[in-house]
């Protein structure tokens, strides 16, 4: 055997190993930005918590140490005092409504443009995929003009009509990928066994896309639920307020009455109910994250 076919024979047990060693480098890589990411999204969380059951003083004073006894009067007067239990139900019924009527259209829209074909089937979906990329602010002025037109600026309809036209774009766009990756056989032996095409869809493809209903219904619950610009604009009725703007109430309150224990309880409380469902759902959340990316 010549040096030749020695160096052909060690050349293909080279290349697996710097395969494995960049792998593993890459792999450890992601470990640490994955700590990193996890340590920058939950210590403010904690932090927020904890500054939540200290007093005023135990906050200015030192801020990262724990408190000496627990506060749990701030969350009483967060949500009484300051009013935080009507911005709370307000919030419930505009984002509430709101999500339930985005998710019945946006499965019924999104099933047909992934299931059937019409004329400007194409060109309403290159709407709806092309309404995710006006920003906020561009619709502001017009949404304003046509809300003090119809006089429904600072009302629960009119709330829960615009958050429901914001989420629907993306919720079409995200559902009508997901029912086309959902097994044609299946939607096919429906019609053989005698479904029509309701029976198909609530009884059969509806129960199917059920992870990609959860997924974007948490997605929409989350932005929904933390919206701030389109409130501000659009309900100045302080009747009406949602949480994004009792909070931000609260916060211009607590400078000149100093209570910022009770503004760090209404964020927690604010941030509860998003927590609680993510962590209920999460398992449902990822699965229909990726299903509808694999056919």
């Amino acid at each position: 055997m010549t040096l030749t076919d020695e160096q052909v024979e060690q050349a293909p047990t080279q290349q697996p190993l710097r395969r494995e060693r960049t792998g593993r480098g890459l792999s450890v890589v992601t470990q640490v930005v994955l700590i990193i990411w996890t340590l920058v999204t939950v210590i403010p969380v904690l932090w927020v918590f904890s500054s939540s059951l200290k007093t005023d003083n135990e906050i200015f004073v030192d801020s990262w140490k724990l408190p000496k006894t627990l506060m749990f009067q701030n969350y009483a007067r967060a949500w009484g005092e300051s009013g935080f239990a009507s911005y709370f139900l307000n919030t419930v019924i505009i984002v509430g409504c709101s999500v339930v009527l985005v998710m019945v259209l946006g499965s019924m829209v999104s099933y047909c443009l992934a299931r059937y074909e019409f004329p400007g089937r194409k060109i309403l979906l290159g709407i709806f995929v092309g309404a995710n990329a006006v920003p906020m602010f561009v619709a502001l002025v017009p949404l304003f003009g046509i809300m003090r037109g119809l006089e429904l600026l600072g009302t629960y309809r009119g709330m829960i009509a615009v958050y429901t036209a914001w989420a629907l774009s993306f919720t079409v766009f995200f559902l009508t990928s997901f029912f086309r990756a959902l097994p044609k056989e299946v939607y096919e032996a429906s019609f053989v066994d005698g479904a029509g095409h309701f029976k198909t869809f609530f009884l059969v493809m509806l129960p199917m896309a059920r992870p990609g209903l959860v997924s974007i219904g948490i997605f929409n619950l989350v932005g929904l639920w933390n919206q701030y610009l389109i409130p501000l604009f659009l309900n100045p009725d302080p009747s009406r307020y949602v949480i994004t703007q009792g909070l931000a109430r609260m916060a211009a309150d607590a400078g000149y009455r100093s209570d910022f224990s009770g503004l760090f309880a209404g964020l927690v409380i604010g941030m509860a109910p998003v927590l609680i469902l993510y962590f209920i759902f999460q398992k449902q959340i990822q699965t229909g994250m990726t299903a509808g990316a694999v056919k």
